[in-house]
């Protein structure tokens, strides 16, 4: 008897039907599995891989490889991709996940504002974090496993827990705090070394080339760098900043010059060259750690177009405070040291004739820093252009015991002075901010009564990362907190670099000596390198302190400066607005 051939289709369908699915590529996966929000992404829906973060994803997602770094600029959509590697491990492949960040807010904004919109925007995800299972803000319980999103400012939390997965975003902005028991990104990678098939995820900006955790991590990987098609020759090249060209002052005319048979390539076709383009392996020697260098040039965001970063690029060059982060974000690239000192610094050629007696016109507005010493106070007199452009146009010593009130009766008068502008009429002190130090007592009583006049004591706080200035409260005065190595390191590059910070040809050479008292030396805390301030043996460095304290006066005074000029032009003075007495009546 013959058998009948639809017996065994039958049975060829069933077996199919019990068979499980081939496994698919994790950037597959997350294209066909995770949605984005629009709270989060300018188009929302599923989520859609550029052609570099495809080979991410799937290193990620690779059980042969142990370690992927990325060593990336913004626009590159790597948080994003992050997440999207998160919903796998969630759903495929549980485990217990540690994510570390900078801090306790990027913490919460991660899983408020990313992670959770994302997972109710995708189906599949949905129900996978819910409301139930929640143990704390930051730490969730799913079916085989847990999330939980720590900062690297609380090694404590490191201590705590143990994952198979970490994900470890921007940590090149971590901070070694004091009485830690070492580096946060050894001790997150610490939590892992008891699992024989962990998974380790370094991403970061870079920042400075000495102490970058995120570069040292890509030296140690196997190298990979993005290249893409020339469309005239057919050669693959990696987009670097100095293959991008346009016309002298017209951005708008960028384009990409192919370093081998330098034809111009547009903007306008390079997301069709991104999706041809490939990853190269620098150093294949290299086995279980993939790394990668991503940067803006590669991105196909409306906002990363060749012209618009050109554009950018022609703002940041202006100043070092704004070349750095440009370097860093849109580059990926980080800062080598530019600005450590100032010994070969030309002073003179910053000079120019202006004084408190001449003030140059385009000071429109004055603040003073200053500091306290045994029998002296020292203030400095900086002059600012619309532009933000510094004009030091004097270094004033009041000689006197800071427990003498007649010293600091002259100190009030010295703030109390008006000066005679080019425009016609006077410029007053509009900001000033007193190191208190070993005076705290006098620099509060001093300060305290003249809050209103934007006059307040200072307290320097270390960190690179500290705002230039922030505010607490001590003695019942405002003190204001200055973040004196950010400062110290944009007044150092902005005197490296260019002109935005002009002297009084009044000033000798031992105030310029002065300035360039302090270096930048790397030394080593737990075998980790740190970027500190060092005093140069035998120099004072009062008018550098002074001046750091000028320039996070000018942060106190916010004016409209249009305004400013409109006043200065009048010789009576500026214009008293109007008083207004509220009636009570409407409070009825």
């Amino acid at each position: 008897m013959t058998a009948d051939p639809r017996l065994g289709q039958m049975r060829r369908d069933a077996l199919q039907a019990f068979r499980p699915p081939a496994k698919l590529a994790l950037a597959d996966w997350i294209q066909k599995s995770v949605f984005l929000p629009s709270s989060i992404a300018a188009q929302p829906g599923r989520m859609r891989l550029w052609k570099p973060q495809m080979e991410i994803a799937n290193s990620i997602g690779d059980d042969t490889v142990e370690r992927v770094t990325i060593l990336k600029s913004a626009r590159v959509g790597a948080t994003q991709l992050m997440v999207g590697t998160l919903g796998h491990f969630v759903e495929n492949d549980p485990s217990p996940v540690l994510c570390v960040v900078p801090a306790e807010a990027d913490a919460r904004h991660l899983m408020v504002s990313v992670i959770e919109p994302t997972f109710q925007e995708s189906p599949l995800l949905r129900a996978a974090l819910s409301n139930d299972s929640r143990d704390t803000m930051l730490h969730r319980r799913f079916a085989g496993g847990s999330l939980s999103i720590v900062s690297a400012r609380a090694p404590r939390n490191l201590r705590a827990r143990t994952a198979r997965i970490l994900f470890a975003d921007e940590i090149d902005a971590y901070e070694l705090s004091a009485g830690t028991e070492g580096d946060p990104v050894e001790l997150a990678m610490r939590r892992t070394m008891t699992f024989g098939n962990r998974r380790i995820v370094l991403a970061s900006t870079p920042i400075d080339a000495e102490t970058s955790r995120i570069l040292r991590a890509y030296e140690q990987s196997d190298k990979r760098i993005f290249e893409i098609p020339c469309p005239h020759c057919g050669e693959f090249s990696e987009i670097v900043w100095a293959d991008i060209k346009w016309d002298a002052d017209k951005p708008e005319t960028a384009h990409w010059r192919c370093p081998t048979c330098e034809g111009r390539v547009e903007d306008r076709v390079k997301a069709q060259l991104v999706q041809a383009g490939r990853w190269r392996v620098l150093a294949p020697h290299v086995e279980g750690h993939r790394g990668y260098k991503l940067t803006s040039l590669t991105s196909t965001l409306p906002n990363a177009t060749w012209p618009k970063l050109a554009a950018e690029f022609l703002q940041a060059k202006r100043s070092p405070t704004t070349l750095k982060p440009w370097l860093n974000t849109v580059l990926g690239e980080p800062w080598r040291g530019e600005g450590d000192d100032l010994d070969s610094t030309d002073f003179a050629a910053l000079q120019r004739p202006f004084s408190l007696d001449t003030v140059p016109e385009d000071a429109l507005v004055l603040t003073v820093g200053g500091d306290v010493q045994k029998d002296r106070v020292e203030l400095t007199y900086t002059g600012w252009t619309a532009e933000g452009d510094m004009r030091v146009l004097d270094h004033v010593p009041i000689w006197g015991d800071p427990t003498d009130s007649e010293t600091w009766i002259e100190v009030e008068d010295a703030l109390r002075r008006q000066f005679r502008h080019p425009l016609g009429g006077v410029l007053n002190v509009d900001a000033a901010v007193i190191d208190s130090g070993n005076w705290a007592d006098q620099v509060y009583n001093f300060c305290r009564p003249r809050t209103a006049r934007r006059v307040l004591p200072g307290k320097g706080v270390s960190g690179f990362s500290r705002p230039s200035l922030a505010f607490s409260s001590s003695r019942k005065v405002r003190l204001a907190l200055i973040g004196v190595d950010g400062v110290k390191l944009t007044l150092h590059q902005r005197l490296a670099h260019g002109e935005t910070i002009l002297f009084s040809d009044q000033l000798s050479g031992d105030y310029f000596d002065q300035v360039r008292a302090e270096r930048l030396v790397t030394k080593f805390n737990r075998g980790r390198p740190m970027r500190v301030w060092e005093v140069i043996s035998g120099r004072r460095n009062e008018a550098l302190d002074t001046l750091a304290y000028s320039y996070a006066a000018r942060q106190l005074v916010g004016l409209d400066m249009e305004r400013r000029v409109s006043d200065l032009a009048r010789k009576d003075g500026p214009k008293k607005a109007p008083m207004i007495v509220k009636s009570a009546w409407l409070g009825k």
